[in-house]
Formats: C-alpha cells, structure tokens, sequence
C-alpha cells in the first residue's frame, strides 16, 4: 500500500506535472470543457424548444461546422508565427462574447436564424483556429521525454470532462432552460483565458529556460513546404489518418446505432456510447502509466490490429454485452494509439512548424467526416450493418500494417526529430544525416 501511494504522489507531482504551466493547463482544459459539453445540450434544446425544428438546428450546425473545418490551416499558421497560447487564449475571449451574447438572447426566447448563424460561424471558426495551436503549447511547456505522458493526461482531463459536461448540463437545461447552461459556457471559457493568461511559455521570452532551452540551434531554418515535400513520415501518418478515419467515422456514426436499432434498443445504444467513452478514458490512463517505447510505429501498428479485431467482432460478440466489450477494447486501443501518434509527430516535427503539421493531420480527421457516414450510409443499406464492421475494422488493421512497409515509418525512433535534406554540389548525390536522433526524411521507402 505504501508503495501504492507513493507512485500515486509521484504522479501528481512528478513528470509533467512538476511544470506549473501543464497543471493550469489541465485544469483551464477542465473548465473548458464541462462548458462545451453544457452548450452542447443547450444548444439543440434551446432551437428545438421554438419554431425551428431540425432543419434550423442542422443549419446551424452546418454554420458551425464548415468555418472549423476551413480555419483549421489558419491556427496552424497563426500559432507558428506567435505562438499557439496567444492564438488559444484570443480565441477563448472571443468564444466567451459569443456565448454570452447567445446566452442573452436565449433569455429572451427562442433566437432566429439572423441571430443564431452569425454566433455559430464565430464559434466554429475560433474553434478551427485553436484546434492546431492547442498541440503546439504542450512542446513547449514540457521536456521532450514527458511529451508522451503530458499529452496522456490532457486527454484524460477533456475525457473525464466528457463524462461529467453532459450531465451538468443536461440538469441546468432541465432545472433552469438553457440560458444559465450558455451562461456557463461562456464563464468556462473566460477560466480558459484567464488561466491561458497566466502560462508562460518559450515564445513569451527572448531568452527562457524551457524545456529545450540547453538544445542547439538548428543549422538551417526548416521551411514547411520542404517539410511537405520531403518529411516522408509525414506523408504516411497522412494517408493513415485519412483511411482510418473514413472507416471510423461512418462505422460510430452510422452502422452502430443501425446495429443497435435492430436488437439493443436505445438503452444498448446508451450502453455502447458510454463504453465508447469510458474506453477511450482507459486508453489515455494506459499510455500516461506506460513507459515510453523506442520504436512507437510497431506499438501504433500492434494497437491497429486489436482496433481492427474489436470493431469487426462487435456484432457477433453475443449481444449487448459482448458488444460493448468490444467497443471498450476498441476505444482504449485508439485512445492510447492517438497519443502515440500526436507524441510522435510534435517530437519530430520543428517546433516553428508543429501548428501547420498539427493542422494538416487535423484537417485528414476531421475533413473526411462528411465523405465517411455517406459511404457508411450507403454501405450499411446495402450490406447491413453488421457486415459493415469487419470491412471498416479490416481497412483499418490493413492500412497501418501497410504503413509498416514504409522504413522511415518503421525504422522511426521515438527521439527522432526531422532534419533537412543536407545541399550536395552538382552531380553528387545529396548528404545524408547520421545522428541517431534525426530523420532521413529522404529515404525511398523499402
């Protein structure tokens, strides 16, 4: 027991959160969250509760929707060239005016679509704009070696703040309407800035003592179309992102609650999501106790197959609770491979770069959405959906034992960082780096 709690203390203490800037992070990222999670209940009841109905909600949303989608290259962007906290923090000052006048609004009944979609277009593209910086502060709060572990407990904290959003905000709507949940929204994102406010991190200082303070300078800056055209590990995690996803996406969105549907009922699809979320929890408290791995590509690949293997058995697993075991595998292998994958590109990726390399990956999440439950829905009335699982899972395992065969995906170190392409005189193949901890980014894969 001694033991016990002691590494118990040494995780509250220890590591990333021996760093003052990570601990007001997480608990800004709390507060944020429990705030989203209440004006995401808010919000459809508030358009549901008038004239509206669905149609004025889905436009809303699609108001929402595309400027996140389309601002996403802009955070990049932006938070290379000032820094992600300053573009997180002017985001979040801004989101907070636009709840709050959203949340005047729905004091005085039900807000028309005049009103609505301008509020909606500032909130998704300030969300866009701080999805990218928000990977960028943690390389610089934390040493590279704590990367892994800090970026497993930012994910714990949004997730246990997913848990708990819902029901605070579910019980404000209920006990108050949706104005006081807005209000709370709005109040969660002035902590966020207020906290944010309050970090320091390299990009504040000429001079600092960061986490990379004693690192030696690179010897040529490193420009990001370079980095497009020759950072091959880029490109793999890429086209990884872009295939799991569509298979994903359509998978969750789509098949599940058709499977449910058809013999769970709407408890079992309750059941399902909550395994879904509780998984994911499990995930990131794995990879925040595990200890870093020298080759993360074999471990990212290990955890594609357990993924493939749970999603294609959810329907044949006997039932709501074989299914929901398999859900729950499913979730906690990707949780933890997600922190492998983010780990490893913002340790490879310059730091003046990490914002667009982040936003890219972003866009190849979340851009295929719309393609992804559009095939699933075709799919699923065509094959059924429990056909649809083992093709989803088997396009997953498949692509990224796949990317296997790409060496610079599988050679890759966990400190290795990208290094530029060394200029030959003409007619001279060009140099190679032989420092272990750098990246042949022009290496033709084997």
């Amino acid at each position: 027991m001694a033991a016990a709690g002691q590494r118990f203390r040494t995780a509250l203490t220890g590591g990333p959160m021996s760093v003052r800037g990570f601990r007001l992070l997480l608990a800004g990222q709390f507060s944020s969250t429990v705030g989203d999670y209440c004006y995401a209940v808010a919000l459809p009841w508030l358009i549901l509760s008038g004239d509206g109905g669905p149609v004025l909600l889905g436009t809303v949303l699609a108001c929402y929707g595309i400027p996140r989608v389309v601002t996403i290259p802009l955070g990049g962007m932006v938070a290379d060239r000032i820094g992600g906290r300053r573009v997180m923090l002017m985001t979040d000052l801004v989101r907070a005016a636009a709840v709050g006048i959203l949340a005047v609004l729905a004091s005085a009944g039900t807000p028309t679509l005049g009103q609505l979609a301008p509020i909606a277009v500032v909130l998704g593209a300030c969300s866009g704009m701080f999805i990218p910086a928000s990977y960028t502060l943690l390389p610089a709060l934390l040493r590279k070696e704590d990367l892994g572990r800090g970026n497993a407990l930012s994910t714990m904290v949004n997730q246990v703040g997913g848990l708990l959003g819902p029901t605070a905000g579910g019980a404000l709507v209920a006990a108050f309407d949706a104005g006081p949940a807005l209000t709370v929204d709005a109040a969660s994102f002035l902590v966020s800035a207020l906290v944010l406010s309050r970090i320091r991190t390299d990009a504040d200082a000429p001079e600092h003592d960061g986490p990379d303070a004693t690192a030696e300078a690179p010897a040529r800056k490193v420009s990001f179309p370079e980095l497009l055209r020759h950072g091959r590990l880029l490109h793999v995690v890429l086209v990884v992102a872009l295939v799991c996803n569509l298979a994903f996406n359509g998978t969750i969105e789509v098949a599940l609650p058709e499977l449910a549907h058809q013999g769970m009922g709407a408890t079992g699809y309750g059941i399902l999501l909550t395994c879904l979320s509780l998984g994911g929890l499990a995930g990131s408290l794995v990879a925040a106790r595990s200890r870093p791995v020298q080759s993360p590509a074999y471990l990212f690949a290990t955890l594609a197959v357990v993924m493939g293997i749970a999603l294609a058995a959810v329907p044949y697993a006997g039932g709501l609770a074989g299914a929901a075991v398999c859900v729950c595998v499913y979730a906690l292998a990707s949780g933890w491979q997600n922190i492998v994958v983010v780990t490893m590109l913002q340790v490879w990726a310059p730091s003046a770069l990490i914002g667009r390399v982040m936003s890219l990956v972003m866009l190849a999440v979340m851009g295929t959405f719309p393609v992804s439950v559009a095939v699933a829905g075709f799919g699923v009335r065509h094959l059924g959906a429990a056909p649809f699982f083992p093709v989803a899972g088997g396009a997953i395992a498949l692509t990224v034992l796949g990317a296997l065969t790409q060496r610079v995906f599988r050679e890759h170190r966990a400190d290795t960082e990208y290094a530029p392409p060394l200029p030959a005189p003409a007619g001279v193949p060009a140099a190679r780096s032989t420092h272990p901890g750098q990246d042949n980014s022009q290496e033709s894969p084997r």
